[in-house]
């Protein structure tokens, strides 16, 4: 299990830039905060609230000089064991590498109190330039022993009246054949893509996605204990940045 997504898992924290908007403690420190509510919490297009709604805190100590940024997320979640709230813990860093080409390096780990079977740690890359970013997460200590890799590339293209529209693709490989299908048939990976448009109003941002995935209903229950957490859906959000 794992966040992420879009912007990691993601899509909220370890973002490769910025808004403005932040509490200034000092010329070097400053503090972002954001507060998001969701109608599912998704990453890599598989709910981790069983198709119910989230709500995400997140905070980001970011020093501007270096680009070092180390923060805390949390949300609520339902696995459909006594897991009920993910935590994250993250520490990165996100620096220009040339004028337009922005690259950021991140190492987060997650924590569920209530069932620390799920707990892991992640590294994320990211390159982003023109819109367009590319990012890769691994991690080597996923329950029950096993490797995983995600890569994904998206896209935000900026529309008048502070309206966005967003695109993503992204492959997880799981590293052992956990998706089975009715057949017997097994596999190791599978693609999940999301489009989605944003608009800025009244100081909040709002955005609605499709999101979906590749994997059947019994290829999904096989990985994750139920066929309804993969299939397409409507994500509605709205979030607060200070």
């Amino acid at each position: 299990m794992n966040k992420t997504s879009a912007w990691l898992a993601t899509g909220v924290f370890c973002a490769a830039s910025f808004s403005a908007h932040a509490w200034e403690i000092n010329d070097d420190f400053s503090l972002y905060l954001d507060i998001k509510a969701l109608s599912d919490y998704r990453a890599g297009g598989v709910s981790m609230t069983s198709n119910d709604s989230a709500l995400w805190l997140d905070a980001t100590l970011v020093h501007s000089k270096s680009g070092g940024h180390a923060g805390i997320f949390t949300s609520n979640i339902d696995f459909g064991t006594d897991a009920n709230r993910e935590f994250a813990y993250y520490l990165g860093i996100t620096r220009p590498i040339t004028e337009n080409l922005l690259g950021s390096f991140t190492r987060i780990e997650f924590e569920y109190p209530r069932d620390n079977q799920f707990n892991f740690g992640e590294w994320i890359a990211t390159l982003s330039a023109y819109g367009v970013t590319l990012g890769v997460k691994y991690s080597d200590d996923m329950k029950p022993d096993a490797k995983r890799t995600i890569a994904w590339l998206e896209y935000e293209h900026s529309l008048p009246h502070e309206t966005t529209l967003g695109f993503r693709y992204g492959l997880t490989d799981q590293s052992r054949d956990i998706y089975v299908d009715d057949d017997g048939s097994r596999r190791s990976t599978y693609y999940d893509w999301e489009i989605g448009i944003g608009k800025r109003q009244w100081g909040l941002d709002w955005r609605l996605a499709y999101i979906d995935t590749d994997l059947s209903r019994s290829e999904c229950a096989s990985a994750f204990g139920a066929s309804n957490v993969c299939s397409a859906t409507l994500v509605g959000s709205i979030s607060k940045l200070f």
